[in-house]
């Protein structure tokens, strides 16, 4: 167990680290988009986000300060699902469901993060 475990920590934590380094490497096009949904400066929410997703999937990566990735990612996901995937405001259908999609999974992936609190540290093959 203790080998898929990490594992899963590889694969969440993997997610979220390179999500990070996207929003960097595609700061121009994510801040554009941003923008289109309404944030107010978006390139500053893009960096700033991509710094939340890259420090809280380092975190679970390694195996070390959980509670701060955690609380990282728990704010990006506060934050960020409701208002890049507001999916009841969007009128056709197909971009309505893509957003919905999004949400959902932003959700799933939330409620993943949560269950790392209940798992005793420190965590097996932990960096730190």
């Amino acid at each position: 167990m203790i080998y898929l475990f990490l594992l899963g920590r590889v694969l969440l934590g993997g997610y979220f680290l390179i999500s990070g380094i996207r929003h960097f490497k595609n700061l121009g096009p994510f801040a554009a988009y941003a923008q289109s949904k309404g944030v107010p400066a978006p390139k500053l929410a893009v960096m700033g986000t991509g710094l939340l997703l890259f420090f809280g999937g380092l975190g679970i990566l390694s195996g070390a300060y959980i509670k701060c990735s955690v609380i990282l990612l728990s704010i990006f996901f506060v934050f960020v699902t409701p208002k890049m995937h507001a999916y009841w405001t969007i009128a056709d259908p197909m971009q309505r469901a893509a957003e919905q999609i999004n949400f959902w999974k932003n959700v799933a992936l939330w409620g993943a993060v949560l269950l790392l609190l209940a798992i005793p540290e420190p965590w097996p093959y932990a960096l730190f």
